[in-house]
């Protein structure tokens, strides 16, 4: 594995929640800020969530208060906890650090 691999996407109803997984290299979780950003159909890719190696946390405005970031450092996990979702929150959801980036996985919010 390279890359980090996320996982956890699919469709729900606004007002529903969804766990998003991302499994990341060793050597990219120990050393980097992992982050969550998401990229919508026609818009620029964003930061939605980042959490540093020492547990400290950020997030953009627009999810603050519904999402959590955190991070299994037993599992090379870093996870994003969304809540309270609305038809803005759907795009492809990627996992990034270290300049690497995941796949992505798709999230789709029916109003």
């Amino acid at each position: 594995q390279v890359q980090p691999v996320e996982s956890g996407g699919g469709l729900v109803q606004a007002g529903g929640s969804l766990r998003l997984s991302c499994a990341a290299p060793t050597t990219i979780f120990r050393f980097y800020t992992m982050g969550w950003y998401r990229q919508a159909p026609g818009k620029q890719r964003e930061l939605v969530a980042a959490i540093t190696h020492g547990g400290s946390t950020n997030y953009a405005d627009s999810v603050k208060g519904r999402f959590t970031i955190f991070r299994d450092d037993a599992k090379n996990t870093v996870y994003l906890q969304m809540n309270s979702l609305n038809a803005d929150d759907t795009a492809v959801y990627y996992c990034s650090a270290g300049g690497v980036w995941g796949q992505g996985t798709l999230v789709t919010v029916s109003s």
